[in-house]
C-alpha cells in the first residue's frame, strides 16, 4: 500500500511538473505581450546623483506596433543643452535592432552602430541597448523562484536570463521579477561582466489604458534605471498618454529625425 501511495504521489508531481511555466516561457510571453498599435506621451527625464537632482529634460515620445515589431522615436525639447536631439529605434524580426540619433550640433543623423550599444543614451543611466529590444531566444532563461514581493507588485516570477553569446550583451546575466497578469518585468537586476550588480531597473507604477476594438493596455508610467556603482540614476515618468490614435509613418524615418517634422 505505502509503495502503491508513493508511486501515486510522484505520478502527480511529474504531471504538475509537466504543465508547470518555465523561464523561456514567462520571458516569451514579456515579448509576446498585447502592445498598443500606437503610442504617444510626454516624457519627463530626471537625472539624479546620490539623491540630488542634476537636471530635469522635456521629451515627446511616439511609438508604433506592426506585427509584434516596435518603433519608437524621442524628440528631446528642453533643457537647452539637448533640445533638438532626436532618436530613432527600430525593432527587426531576426536581428539587432536598427538606431539613429540627430544631433543639432553636428546636424546630421548617423546611425548608431553595435559597438556603441554600451554607451549612455544622451547622458543618462539608459545604454543604447537599454533603449532596444532583446530577443527570447539570444538567452538561456531559468525560473529561479515561482512567486516573491519586489518593490510596488506581489506574486512576481523571478527569471534569470544569462546571453548565450556573451560578446552580444553588455550584460552578463539579468534577473527580472515578473507580473503574473501582465507580463511585465518590474524589477531588473543587471551585473556587469565581473558578475557585480551593475544596474537596476525598477517600474514604480503601471497604468491600465483603454485602447481601440474593445482591447485594454498595461503601461508602465514610471520606472528608474540606477546605475548603483555611481550612485546614479534617470527617472523616467510618461503624462499625456494616448493609445491606439494613429500617427504617420514619416514619425519612424530619418528624414523625421532630420527635419523634425
Amino acid at each position: 500500500m505505502t509503495k502503491k501511495i508513493a508511486s501515486f504521489a510522484i505520478a502527480i508531481m511529474m504531471g504538475a511538473s509537466a504543465f508547470a511555466i518555465d523561464g523561456t516561457e514567462i520571458m516569451q510571453k514579456v515579448y509576446d505581450r498585447q502592445k498598443p498599435d500606437f503610442t504617444q506621451a510626454a516624457v519627463q527625464l530626471t537625472l539624479t546623483k546620490g539623491g540630488k537632482v542634476e537636471e530635469t529634460r522635456n521629451v515627446g515620445e511616439y511609438g508604433r506596433c506592426k506585427n509584434n515589431l516596435t518603433d519608437i522615436t524621442m524628440v528631446f525639447m528642453s533643457p537647452a543643452t539637448v533640445k533638438g536631439t532626436r532618436f530613432l529605434v527600430k525593432e527587426n524580426e531576426g536581428k539587432d535592432d536598427d538606431k539613429w540619433i540627430y544631433l543639432p550640433s553636428l546636424k546630421t543623423t548617423r546611425r548608431i552602430a553595435a559597438s556603441d550599444g554600451e554607451k549612455p543614451f544622451v547622458g543618462t543611466d539608459f545604454s543604447y541597448d537599454d533603449m532596444s529590444s532583446r530577443k527570447v531566444e539570444e538567452d538561456t532563461h531559468k525560473l529561479l523562484k515561482n512567486s516573491e514581493d519586489k518593490g510596488n507588485f506581489k506574486d512576481l516570477y523571478v527569471v534569470e536570463s544569462i546571453p548565450k553569446d556573451p560578446k552580444s550583451s553588455q550584460y552578463s546575466k539579468r534577473i527580472s521579477w515578473v507580473t503574473k497578469d501582465s507580463w511585465i518585468p518590474t524589477y531588473i537586476e543587471l551585473y556587469d561582466k565581473k558578475g557585480s550588480l551593475l544596474k537596476v531597473n525598477e517600474i514604480k507604477s503601471i497604468q491600465k489604458m483603454p485602447g481601440s476594438n474593445g482591447r485594454s493596455y498595461n503601461i508602465p508610467t514610471e520606472n528608474i534605471m540606477t546605475n548603483v556603482q555611481k550612485d546614479h540614476a534617470t527617472i523616467m515618468k510618461l503624462g499625456g498618454i494616448k493609445v491606439d490614435q494613429p500617427l504617420a509613418d514619416r514619425y519612424f524615418t530619418t528624414d523625421f529625425l532630420n527635419t523634425g517634422k
